[in-house]
C-alpha cells in the first residue's frame, strides 16, 4: 500500500506541473493572438479620447455629463493594441455614438424620419418616430425614410461589441496563466510532500525505486 501511495504521489505531482505548463503555454499564445488581432485593425485613438476632453464635447453636446460612463483613462492619439485599450476606446466610442443620437440610444430612437408636422408625442424628440403615418416618405420608392441615426448605433454595436469580446478574451488569457502558475506550484509543492514525507521513514522511502536498485545491483554481482 505504501508504494502505490509513493508512486501515485510522484504521478499526481508530474500530471499536475504539466497540466501547470500547458494552461501557461495557452494563456500566452491567447493573450499575444488577441493583441496581434487588435493591433491589425490600426485602430487608434481620436485626439478627444480623453476624460476631460470627452466631457467637454458630451456637455457641447447637449447630453447629461452626470449619467455617462466616462472612462477614467486616455487613448488618444495612442493604438488600440491590447484589450484594456480596447475596452477603454468602446467606452468613448458609446459617447460619440450619443452625441451623434442626441443622447437616444438605439431603443429609443423612431424607425422613421418624421414628417414635418408631427406631433412630439409621435416622436422621438430628436425628429424620428416609428408610427409608418407619421413617417416621412421618399417620392422615389414611396417607402418610410429610415432614420440614419439608428445605423450609427448599429454600427457602435457591432464595434464596441467586438472590442469588449478582445478585452474579455485577453482577461481569460490571463486568468490562465495564472491558474497554470497555481497548477505548477501546487504540482511542486505536491511533489515535494510527497517524496518528502516518505523520505521520513528511511525504511519505506520510495520504496519501489529502490527495489529496482537492489535488483540491478544484484544482477551485476552475480553476473
Amino acid at each position: 500500500m505504501r508504494k502505490f501511495f509513493e508512486f501515485g504521489g510522484v504521478v499526481a505531482a508530474v500530471v499536475l506541473i504539466a497540466f501547470g505548463i500547458a494552461a501557461i503555454v495557452m494563456g500566452i499564445n491567447g493573450r499575444d493572438t488577441v493583441r496581434h488581432s487588435i493591433k491589425q485593425e490600426l485602430i487608434v485613438g481620436t485626439p478627444d479620447m480623453t476624460p476631460a476632453g470627452i466631457k467637454a464635447e458630451a456637455q457641447k453636446a447637449g447630453l447629461d455629463v452626470a449619467s455617462l460612463d466616462i472612462p477614467s483613462k486616455s487613448v488618444a492619439n495612442k493604438p488600440i493594441n491590447t484589450g484594456d485599450r480596447a475596452r477603454t476606446f468602446a467606452g468613448y466610442m458609446r459617447i460619440h455614438a450619443l452625441e451623434a443620437s442626441g443622447g437616444l440610444t438605439y431603443a429609443q430612437m423612431g424607425r422613421f424620419i418624421a414628417k414635418p408636422g408631427t406631433p412630439a408625442k409621435f416622436t422621438d424628440g430628436q425628429g424620428g418616430t416609428s408610427i409608418d403615418t407619421y413617417a416621412l416618405v421618399d417620392p422615389k420608392t414611396k417607402q418610410p425614410v429610415e432614420n440614419g441615426r439608428r445605423n450609427v448605433w448599429v454600427t457602435e454595436t457591432a464595434l464596441t461589441t467586438a472590442l469588449n469580446t478582445s478585452y474579455m478574451a485577453e482577461q481569460l488569457s490571463l486568468f490562465g496563466i495564472v491558474v497554470g502558475v497555481a497548477l505548477l506550484l501546487a504540482g511542486i509543492g505536491f511533489g515535494i510532500l510527497a517524496i518528502g514525507g516518505a523520505l521520513r521513514n528511511p525504511e519505506t522511502a520510495l520504496t519501489f525505486l529502490r527495489r529496482e536498485g537492489a535488483k540491478t545491483g544484484g544482477a551485476a554481482v552475480h553476473a
